[in-house]
């Protein structure tokens, strides 16, 4: 399989950055998660998702963090929770999610990650 894309298409992936303003429990999800709302600034608004970071991130971590996301996937329906962004992350060497973050933390929400 080739894996290759040219330069247009990672164009076509939209990354911003948001904030993570609220984070709730996700017990209908099939493997731990939460439910996190993501504020990406006045132009792109609110965008909600479910991350599976229960295992090194408390609630409490990730309220006011700065992440990474695509915001342009078609929503997904994720148990009962329709899903809008997805944050990135890596898989650490314990295979957990490392959510990726920014250098510096005063990047305005909705900045378009090049």
């Amino acid at each position: 399989m080739d894996t290759t894309i040219n330069f247009d298409d990672f164009l076509k992936i939209d990354i911003r950055v948001g904030t993570i303003i609220s984070v709730n429990d996700f017990p209908k999800a099939r493997k731990p998660a939460y439910q996190l709302t993501i504020d990406f600034g006045n132009t792109i608004g609110i965008k909600k998702t479910s991350a599976q970071i229960t295992s090194l991130y408390s609630k409490e971590d990730l309220i006011n963090k700065k992440v990474n996301c695509i915001i342009n996937f078609k929503p997904k329906q994720i148990a009962n929770f329709m899903s809008e962004c997805l944050v990135l992350g890596v898989y650490n060497d314990n295979n957990k999610v490392v959510l990726l973050s920014n250098s510096k933390q005063n990047i305005k929400n909705g900045t378009q990650v090049s």
